[in-house]
């Protein structure tokens, strides 16, 4: 499995899980308290229970209810799995539209995608001889030199609380309930849900299993939003230059601890 930075430090003990963040200047601690806060009054259940949290200290800190379970990264999932994964996502979904437009907006989405996907071809990067690469690059940066990926950018739909963060490693699969949780909050946010199935599917953590986040997403409760608009072309450009360069960053960030 390939790791990028540390974004935080996790002091796990019997009850609770204690949060330390090594960075803060995007202000994690205080949107993933935030969406903790929201997640137990709308989704009790689908987070940890948020606890304490002491976002002025140095480093910022969070305690939160420690989730039994293990991660669903490295691994490729059961369609049990898959199926539990979706329900998480669809009742994540669900939270009252009137409760997510109140959350700040999450600082990994479709315009930022954009922006960051077109400086990346911008790079040029060593490609090698293979006519079929070449010719991949050149149909892919002749569509981000359009005006195509800029419609991408405009949502039509209701927002979501989005993880922003498509990490197989955010997936707590609980054995004993059998059921997903979510965990990682500190990239979420007011989001779209396309371009957040977008990231689910293109996240380059799924090298380390099977494509489980595209049967993720055949499986969820189906909504007018999800004809994705473009964004998995436009997230799997990010993630592909990503996984080129050894680097498994978040859109806006970095990786966490366990991915």
């Amino acid at each position: 499995m390939t790791v990028g930075r540390c974004t935080h430090s996790l002091d796990i003990r019997d009850h609770v899980v204690v949060k330390r963040y090594v960075s803060w200047s995007r202000g994690e601690p205080g949107r993933e308290w935030a969406a903790l806060k929201l997640l137990a009054e709308h989704a009790p259940g689908l987070a940890p229970v948020p606890l304490e949290a002491a976002l002025d200290a140095h480093p910022p800190a969070i305690t939160m209810s420690r989730l039994p379970g293990t991660v669903l990264r490295g691994r490729s999932a059961t369609d049990e799995q898959i199926k539990a994964v979706a329900a998480a996502l669809t009742r994540l979904h669900r939270i009252p539209v009137s409760a997510v437009e109140a959350a700040a907006p999450a600082p990994w989405g479709p315009a930022v995608a954009v922006n960051k996907t077109r400086a990346l071809a911008g790079r040029r990067p060593g490609l090698g001889d293979d006519p079929v690469v070449l010719e991949a690059f050149r149909a892919g940066a002749a569509w981000l030199a359009s005006a195509d990926p800029d419609k991408l950018t405009a949502n039509p739909f209701p927002p979501v609380l989005g993880l922003a963060d498509g990490n197989r490693a955010n997936s707590m699969w609980d054995e004993r309930e059998r059921c997903v949780r979510l965990i990682d909050w500190e990239d979420s946010g007011r989001s779209d849900r396309a371009f957040e199935l977008g990231e689910l599917c293109e996240h380059i953590s799924r090298v380390d299993g099977g494509d489980d986040g595209q049967r993720s997403v055949r499986e969820r409760e189906r909504q007018p939003q999800d004809d994705h608009r473009g964004e998995r072309r436009e997230v799997d450009g990010v993630h592909r230059d990503g996984q080129e360069q050894h680097v498994t960053g978040i859109g806006s960030g970095g990786e966490d601890c366990l991915g």
